[in-house]
């Protein structure tokens, strides 16, 4: 079972130019986009969360479930969904202003216990940003690696919604020491400050950037760098890409028995490589639609 813990909300996606574009409400948010990529890919998948009741909610949920996902971890609350209202560019990349004031999913509170089987869990975007959750997935975050489970980082970064960025950039180097694969963008790199290298030093097992159209590189402990390109796409807009990718790499180390620091590191070139052309398929795919909507299994199997 791969856990995906973080926020679930709604992207308002304008359908025209301008400011007073239609907007057209998708079920997102980067935690959920993950879950919802895993589900599809056909790994076991669990997410945890907190989601109003409201009808925003019920469609996120009834998203989750049509994916597969298990979402009996999931917490309930009376508060709304978070809005995100995304502003796309010309060249298809998106932007986000986000709607978070007293929302259900900033309520979150850390489980007992993971679901059983938990083989990896998988953290990041604006759960880790905005409290009292953030506080409380950093601790289900320790509380996994302490246990030894596999997990996962992707940071996500949204400056509007960051109001400290230099105790940001302090807490995300807090976090390395209990993530074994960090994955982040070209831009979230640049935001952060630090290097691969740094990064790997401080904990991870590796770290995988992703460069847009010209794909993606993998960096290990022991050394060595991986890199594929992108895959060629006519490209609708980028949202959900970077969660694809994510998901598209837990999954495939899950099916290769790799969720664990050695393993990582034994995959070797050939592995690597494997699994970052997968990646790269499953982002292109999802960039060729509107919205995030990540690939079934069998369109990467053709």
């Amino acid at each position: 079972m791969i856990v995906v813990a973080g926020e679930a909300l709604i992207d308002l996606v304008p359908q025209g130019t301008g400011a007073l574009a239609a907007l057209r409400p998708a079920l997102g948010g980067g935690p959920y986009n993950t879950a919802v990529a895993l589900g599809r890919l056909g790994s076991p998948t669990a997410f945890c969360s907190r989601v109003s009741r409201d009808a925003f909610g019920e469609a996120l949920l009834d998203g989750l479930r049509a994916a597969g996902v298990d979402v009996s971890a999931v917490q309930r609350g009376p508060e709304p969904t978070t809005l995100a209202v995304a502003t796309i560019d010309p060249g298809g990349s998106a932007a986000y202003s986000f709607y978070v004031d007293g929302t259900a999913d900033r309520l979150f509170s850390a489980p007992a216990a993971l679901p059983a089987g938990t083989t990896a869990v998988s953290f990041g975007t604006c759960s880790l940003v905005l409290e009292p959750g953030a506080s409380a997935y950093e601790e289900l975050m320790r509380a996994a690696a302490a246990q030894g489970v596999f997990t996962a980082l992707d940071p996500n970064i949204r400056p509007g919604l960051i109001a400290d960025a230099d105790a940001y950039r302090a807490r995300f180097k807090s976090w390395l020491p209990s993530v074994t694969l960090l994955k982040l963008s070209e831009e979230d790199a640049l935001w952060l400050g630090g290097t691969p290298q740094e990064w790997l030093a401080a904990g991870p097992s590796a770290v995988v950037i992703t460069q847009g159209g010209d794909g993606l590189t993998a960096f290990t402990a022991d050394g060595a760098v991986h890199s594929v390109p992108g895959e060629p796409v006519d490209v609708v807009d980028t949202i959900g890409a970077g969660d694809t990718v994510n998901a598209a790499l837990l999954h495939g180390l899950a099916t290769r028995g790799a969720l664990s620091p050695t393993a990582l590191t034994a995959l070797g070139p050939a592995g690597w490589q494997d699994l970052l052309r997968f990646a790269a398929r499953a982002a292109a795919l999802t960039c060729s639609r509107p919205g995030a909507e990540p690939p079934y299994a069998r369109e990467l199997e053709a």
